[in-house]
């Protein structure tokens, strides 16, 4: 089963895939995909939806080639990231597989639809691409076991974890300044429950990016250092996690940074495209904004500092 968010931005209508493919209002069942919604959807593995499916309960909600699909949850908590875990991508920036996931944090406000615009942080030329499996929370976890944590999957979801790398390396003491710019977080369009999946830990999901159909990254999530389970667990060691959180989970290798100069980070006009199979496609155009940020950032100084890490 895949669920999403349909609609003008603020104004998005919950809806569910039918079998033929058209959406189908979940307005009778919950007003949104919100915590509430998804720690009743996990507990019951969806049964309440694909029963109001069958009962012909969710009427079909008329669409068009130019409706707009929001973030597939309503604004998470929080959005909890993880760093170089990828093997193919540390490797690329020359640093070393963590032994533990790194964590970082990414504002909630950067979440946007999958084909919204990405608007650059003013005068920024060192913003980068990550394209990822987003992981979203449906019960609460804290000090979780593995077993624990991947229990408490609503669903999964394809995220691009957008960096300006000249804040987000350029000595900060976190990594959250580079990647919390709104819209640097396209989230969607589905949120996918787990036995929809290839499987339901996210192993076996095919990641692709492309920027004005170049390819730049394509990676499998089984070649991740640390799995959706033990990254929750993880986390959860940290701080809580609640419905409706959302944990990124790493990207693989062909991110800007790690190119030859000049480094192909992203500018006006662009038009970034991810692709995670069941998790569906994101179109994202890409526009600047005004002012200055700083010095770029070299490949060298970037894989200094994270080896450090």
């Amino acid at each position: 089963m895949r669920l999403a968010r349909v609609g003008r931005p603020s104004a998005e209508r919950p809806v569910a895939e039918a079998p033929d493919g058209a959406l189908l209002d979940l307005s009778p069942l919950t007003e949104d995909i919100d915590a509430d919604f998804l720690e009743r959807l996990t507990a019951s593995g969806g049964a309440f939806v694909g029963e109001a499916m069958r009962a012909g309960a969710l009427p079909p909600l008329a669409t068009s080639a130019a409706t707009r699909f929001g973030p597939p949850v309503a604004r998470p908590g929080k959005v909890v990231g993880i760093g170089l875990n990828y093997r193919c991508h540390a490797a690329a920036i020359g640093a070393r597989e963590p032994a533990d996931p790194v964590v970082f944090l990414k504002a909630s406000t950067s979440v946007c639809g999958p084909d919204d615009t990405v608007h650059l942080l003013p005068g920024s030329t060192t913003t980068d691409h990550e394209v990822e499996l987003a992981v979203v929370v449906g019960r609460v976890l804290r000090r979780a076991s593995t077993d624990e944590a991947i229990h408490a999957v609503a669903g999964y979801a394809l995220a691009d974890d957008l960096t300006d790398r000249t804040l987000q390396l350029g000595g900060a003491a976190t990594w959250a300044p580079g990647k919390s710019a709104d819209t640097y977080c396209p989230l969607g369009p589905w949120l996918v429950l787990p036995e929809a999946m290839p499987a339901p830990d996210g192993s076996g999901v095919r990641l692709t990016l492309t920027v004005n159909d170049e390819r730049r990254q394509d990676g499998w999530t089984d070649h991740m250092v640390h799995d959706v389970a033990t990254c929750l667990a993880h986390v959860s060691t940290l701080m809580t996690l609640e419905p409706g959180d959302v944990v990124i989970t790493g990207t693989p290798a062909g991110v800007a940074m790690a190119a030859a100069e000049p480094r192909p980070y992203l500018r006006h006009g662009d038009v970034v495209r991810a692709d995670g199979g069941a998790l569906g496609r994101q179109r994202s155009p890409i526009a600047a904004t005004r002012h200055t940020v700083g010095h770029e950032t070299t490949t060298k100084e970037s894989a200094a500092w994270l080896s450090t890490r």
